[in-house]
C-alpha cells in the first residue's frame, strides 16, 4: 500500500512536488497537504480528486507516514511547535525537508528529536518535473526512508545525495541558486543583440532555444567535460573564438568562482539564524 504523504504548506514547491506524485500515480487519497491559504487548498482540491486538505497542521499529519516541511525557514520553529504539541512522539514519521539553511540536528531538536529527518535542496525547475535535487541523511536515517525520501523527489526531476550535512551549501551553490545565474546571462545575451537591432520576441527565442539545446547537447555527450564540448563549437579565428576570448579576458571564470563562494557563504550564515 502506498504511503500516507502529508505537506505543511502548499506553496510551489509543495505543490509540484504533489502533483508529481499523483501523476506519477500516487494516490490522490493518500496525500494530504496544509496551508492557510484556502483558495490554494481549494484550486489543488479541484485539480486532484480525493486530495484531503487542511488549514489545521497537526491534522494533516495525524495518519501520515511521510511528512514533507515545505514551509519558509523563518517559519519553521513556529510550524514545528504545535506539531509537537500534538503529537509529542514522531518517531514513527519520515520527515523532509525543503527548508534551506535549517540543519538537521536543529530540525530534530524542533521536532522534540525525531530521528528520522532528510534534508532535500531541490531547485526551480522542479515546476515543470525538470528539477535537480540535492538529498542528506546522516547514519540515524535507514536505507528505506532514503529511498523513501529519493522517491518523492524523483518526482520533480533528477537526484543526488551528499555525504556532508555541508555539502548542500554547495548543491545551494551549483544548482538551487542556479536558475538565476542563467537567466541573467540570458537576459545579457538577449539585450545585446536586441541592442545590435534584433526584435524583442526573435531575441528572446534565439536565446532560449540555444540555452535550451545546449544544455541538451551536453546531457547526451556525458562522456565529454564541458571544456571539450566549448571547443567542438569553438573554431580557431572564427566568432566563436572571438566572444571566448572576450569572456576569458574578462576573467568569466574568476567572476563565477567568486559568485559561488559567496552564494556558500550565505547559505553558512543562514544555518546561524534558525
Amino acid at each position: 500500500m502506498s504511503q500516507q504523504i502529508a505537506f505543511i504548506g502548499a506553496g510551489n514547491m509543495a505543490g509540484a512536488i504533489l502533483k508529481g506524485l499523483i501523476q506519477q500515480g500516487h494516490p490522490a487519497q493518500q496525500v494530504h497537504v496544509s496551508d492557510l491559504d484556502e483558495p490554494k487548498l481549494n484550486a489543488l482540491a479541484a485539480e486532484f480528486t480525493g486530495l484531503n486538505t487542511y488549514t489545521d497542521n497537526a491534522a494533516c499529519i495525524a495518519n501520515a507516514d511521510v511528512v514533507v516541511l515545505a514551509v519558509k525557514p523563518q517559519l519553521m520553529a513556529a510550524v514545528c511547535e504545535p506539531l509537537l504539541a500534538a503529537q509529542p512522539s514522531l518517531a514513527n514519521k519520515l520527515i523532509v525537508s525543503v527548508a534551506a539553511g535549517i540543519k538537521v540536528a536543529r530540525l530534530r531538536e524542533m521536532l522534540g528529536n525525531a530521528q528520522r529527518v532528510v534534508r532535500t535542496m531541490p531547485n526551480t525547475p522542479c515546476l515543470i518535473g525538470q528539477g535537480m535535487t540535492g538529498l542528506y541523511a546522516d547514519e540515524q536515517v535507514s536505507e528505506t526512508d532514503r529511498n523513501a525520501a529519493q522517491t518523492l523527489m524523483q518526482a520533480v526531476g533528477k537526484t543526488a545525495w551528499v555525504e556532508s550535512e555541508a555539502g548542500l551549501n554547495h548543491v545551494i551553490a551549483a544548482s538551487g541558486s542556479a536558475p538565476a545565474y542563467f537567466f541573467m546571462f540570458m537576459d545579457a545575451m538577449q539585450k545585446s543583440v536586441e541592442a545590435m537591432g534584433l526584435d524583442a520576441v526573435s531575441a528572446r527565442q534565439f536565446v532560449q532555444q540555444a540555452a535550451i539545446g545546449s544544455s541538451q547537447l551536453a546531457a547526451s555527450q556525458m562522456d565529454k567535460s564541458f571544456t571539450e564540448l566549448t571547443a567542438q563549437v569553438t573554431s580557431k579565428g572564427g566568432t566563436t573564438a572571438e566572444a571566448v576570448a572576450t569572456f576569458k579576458d574578462g576573467d568569466l571564470a574568476g567572476l563565477v568562482d567568486q559568485a559561488l563562494r559567496n552564494c556558500v557563504a550565505r547559505a553558512e550564515q543562514m544555518e546561524k539564524q534558525f
